[in-house]
């Protein structure tokens, strides 16, 4: 289940919210009771980039330039 983070206006603290995605629009009272909140936007950590092995003979593999990753020319 998704993880969102809030911030409370009133007091200032932030938390998590755990809820559904269908319910990612829903506000979220502060652990204070407070109702003034503001949801964050959150960044994702992405895992295995730098140490991640490579193919041999060094070719990237899709993504990005202008024939889906491969030299055009």
């Amino acid at each position: 289940m998704p993880r969102y983070d809030y911030r409370c206006r009133a007091c200032g603290s932030t938390f998590e919210v755990s809820r559904p995605m269908s319910a990612s629009a829903d506000t979220a009272p502060c652990p204070q009771g407070h109702d003034d909140t503001v949801k964050l936007l959150s960044t994702i950590a992405v895992t295995g980039g730098a140490s991640a092995p490579r193919p041999a003979g060094g070719a990237g593999g899709g993504g990005g330039g202008c024939c889906g990753g491969g030299c055009c020319g």
